[in-house]
């Protein structure tokens, strides 16, 4: 059984959903799932005049060391002027020594990640996340044609093939579709499942 962490950052509870939903996604391919956020360095009077939704829902990850523990790590966070924002990537530059050590080479990672709207920068900030992942290692898996409903014009849909997505509005009103949640749990029974082929 692989093991795998779902690690995310939320300012507005949208990426929280995600991570939810990759995370049944993995279970239900045979994987034991930690869901985990990483901490918020915003002051607090910045976060609270942006409105940011505090995130009690799971555990804060405050060691990177603990990646080591994990056959798999789906990163999630939203976009931040098309990068990640500096929450996670403050988190991912505390980990130079998990990086030393090799300690996620061969491991699976992916991402998933949210944006205002359609072409906000949805796949440059995907792309700085699987970055940091490939430069620890690990072997990517991204959000397949397999999953064909992030195709087709129906509907206002994320979804890449770097990864999952969701489309947050301008007022962050806009709450994942059921379309966007099939596509985490796909992405994440896909890392599931290639982390337990790696693992053996």
């Amino acid at each position: 059984m692989p093991k795998i962490l779902v690690l995310y950052y939320s300012s507005y509870g949208h990426l929280a959903k995600m991570a939810d939903a990759v995370a049944e996604g993995a279970r239900e391919a045979g994987a034991e799932v930690d869901v985990r956020r990483v901490a918020e360095t915003a002051p607090f009077e910045v976060a609270k005049a942006a409105g940011f939704v505090a995130d009690g829902s799971h555990l804060q990850l405050d060691d990177p060391n603990e990646l080591a523990n994990y056959d798999g790590i789906v990163v999630g966070a939203p976009t931040r002027f098309g990068r990640m924002p500096s929450q996670m990537a403050a988190f991912w530059d505390k980990a130079g020594g998990v990086w030393f050590q090799g300690k996620l080479i061969g491991k699976v990672g992916a991402a998933f990640t949210s944006t205002a709207t359609q072409h906000g920068g949805q796949e440059t900030t995907l792309f700085s996340i699987l970055t940091n992942l490939l430069h620890f290692g690990m072997t990517i898996v991204g959000l397949d044609y397999g999953f064909a409903d992030q195709n087709g014009v129906d509907e206002v849909k994320g979804g890449a093939p770097y990864g999952a997505t969701t489309i947050a509005n301008n007022d962050g009103s806009r709450q994942p579709s059921g379309t966007e949640l099939a596509g985490a749990r796909h992405l994440g029974a896909r890392v599931a499942r290639t982390a337990a082929k790696l693992a053996a």
